[in-house]
């Protein structure tokens, strides 16, 4: 999430302004940004994980996407990019274009 908001942050031309937004969070969540992130809880993760995240996404980092993968503790893990744009929309529609490897993933791990 915090990747997220300073991206927007950023596009808006007030990247200064993280820690206003952290605390309205916090008031309407009882959390702040980085206690939302997945990176601490996907060492919980106890299952075959396929991790697919446009390389270029507007608002994510990579490393962040990186660390969510890494903090993954099971051994049996995939992580791909999907390159050549900036469009989130572009993940979600990957695998209906290009099934071949999600099919063959799904083939492995579902009986």
């Amino acid at each position: 999430m915090r990747a997220m908001v300073e991206r927007n942050l950023e596009a808006m031309g007030v990247a200064d302004q993280f820690e206003a937004v952290d605390r309205e969070v916090e008031l309407n969540l009882s959390f702040t940004i980085d206690e939302v992130s997945p990176i601490e809880y996907a060492r919980n993760c106890q299952v075959p994980t396929f991790i697919t995240q446009v390389h270029d996404d507007a608002l994510t980092k990579p490393s962040d996407v990186q660390a969510i993968f890494d903090a993954v503790p099971v051994g049996d893990k995939k992580l791909f990019w999907i390159e050549g744009s900036t469009r989130r929309w572009d993940g979600y529609n990957y695998f209906s274009e290009h099934p071949e490897q999600l099919v063959e993933w799904f083939d492995k791990h579902v009986n």
